[in-house]
This record gives C-alpha cells, sequence and structure tokens, in this order.
C-alpha cells in the first residue's frame, strides 16, 4: 500500500494520531513517522496530510505550537490532546478488533462453514 487512496477511511487520522502520541512533529515530520513505522510501508502526501492535521486539530485531537525545525526554519509541531489518546485508544481496539475478524474470516477451511 503506497498512498492514501488505498487506505480505508478513517485510517490516515489514526495514523497521524499515533504518529504524534509519539512525540511532537511537524508537519513533514509526521510523514517520515507514518512512513518510518509502517516499514517504508506508507507514503503519505503532502496533500492529504494536511487536511488531515487541520480537522484533528479543529476537533481538538491534536494541538499546535510554533518551533523552530531541525533545519531552522520556523514550523508548527503538533502533540495529541487527552481527547486525542482516548480517540487513538478507541480508534485501535476497533481496528484490531476488525482484523482480527477479517483473518478469521480468511482462514476459514471448507470443513468449518
Amino acid at each position: 500500500m503506497k498512498n492514501t487512496s488505498e487506505m480505508l477511511p478513517g485510517t490516515l487520522d489514526m495514523l497521524v494520531l499515533k504518529a504524534v502520541s509519539l512525540a511532537p512533529l511537524h508537519g513533514y515530520g509526521v510523514l517520515l513517522r507514518i512512513r518510518d513505522i509502517s516499514g517504508g510501508a506508507l507514503d503519505i502526501p503532502q496533500g492529504s496530510l494536511y487536511p488531515a492535521l487541520y480537522r484533528l486539530e479543529h476537533q481538538q485531537l491534536i494541538a499546535s505550537e510554533w518551533g523552530q525545525s531541525d533545519n531552522n526554519r520556523r514550523a508548527k509541531f503538533y502533540s495529541i490532546t487527552p481527547a486525542g489518546r482516548k480517540r487513538l485508544r478507541q480508534e485501535t481496539a476497533g481496528w484490531n478488533q476488525m482484523a482480527n475478524a477479517i483473518a478469521a474470516a480468511l482462514s476459514a477451511r471448507p470443513e468449518e462453514v
């Protein structure tokens, strides 16, 4: 899976919440973190990321603060809020439940039905 068009709805928001739950990041840092934690399998386009950051901030699931990036540029850094942590737990539990259900369905054998 290489881009967001192949992702299930809501997955990008969950991944952004996970990325910023590990440490505050600027926008491009979020892209790199998602790429890193997915083992390079997910490459989020900037055109998909920034609307997700705006949406999550508007929902008060992440907060932003201006700071300096590694290359000494002014950048907006995002961090997860308590409401964002709660949503991440909920989304993670739902995702794991769905993944387990799909795995069980895919491993079904003819004699089991």
